[in-house]
């Protein structure tokens, strides 16, 4: 019986740290938004970072995806003592370290969400006040497992496309409209037009005309020469 209850217990703790181990990985970094469309405009992004280390979060550098300029993003909240600044690809918010094991929650506001992205990956730096840099920077792929240290991911929905283009429906067109006019019809510019072939006619009648007053003038040269010379 007591061999039973031992061989239990084994299979009990066996059992949890299977699950244990094939729990997902906590995402340390996240990022949420109030409106998830491509293209959106006057986005809130609020990201919330774990506390790892007991010595206190002290700063966050946030690497912006492509589509979205330091420019184009301000500061909402951040924790009290910290201050937002831009970085030339992102921006920073950081101060007196937070207290041990207290997460950190700031938000920012984007001027606009990159169009035809659904998918969009903030790199992220997390310094703690004893020096520790956690880096949450692996691009999570569609599909994919998620990295060791993935880096905070927004899912989006793809964003309204324009209207098809419409074939014209113009009404038909009245007589005496300013646009019944009928348009001149432009030939092609290999062809030849009629005025060019006219030219071209006009001109082979010159060189016959040449050719003939210059034949006429040599039979008459011709028979000049053989009066003088006595030759029937």
């Amino acid at each position: 019986m007591r061999n039973r209850s031992r061989l239990t217990t084994i299979s009990a703790l066996a059992a949890l740290g299977v699950l244990a181990l094939a729990a997902p990985a906590a995402a340390h970094v996240e990022v949420s938004a109030d409106k998830t469309k491509a293209g959106a405009t006057d986005v809130t992004l609020v990201f919330h970072g774990e506390a790892e280390n007991p010595s206190g979060i002290a700063s966050e550098r946030v690497v912006l995806p492509e589509g979205i300029a330091p420019a184009d993003v301000a500061p909402v909240k951040t924790p009290a003592g910290w201050q937002f600044a831009t970085t030339s690809d992102g921006f920073t918010v950081g101060g007196t370290p937070l207290a041990p094991h207290k997460d950190a929650e700031w938000s920012v506001k984007v001027a606009k969400l990159p169009d035809g992205e659904t998918r969009l990956s903030f790199k992220t730096l997390e310094t703690y006040a004893d020096g520790e840099v956690s880096r949450w920077i692996e691009i999570q792929e569609a599909g994919a497992a998620e990295p060791e240290n993935p880096a905070p991911l927004l899912t989006l929905q793809p964003g309204p496309t324009g209207p098809a283009a419409e074939p014209s429906s113009a009404a038909p067109v009245t007589s005496g409209s300013p646009s019944s006019a009928p348009q001149a019809f432009q030939p092609a510019p290999t062809e030849p037009t009629e005025s060019a072939s006219a030219a071209w006619l006009w001109w082979i009648w010159v060189v016959l005309a040449i050719v003939l007053v210059g034949g006429i003038a040599f039979g008459f040269q011709y028979r000049r020469r053989r009066k003088e010379s006595g030759t029937p």
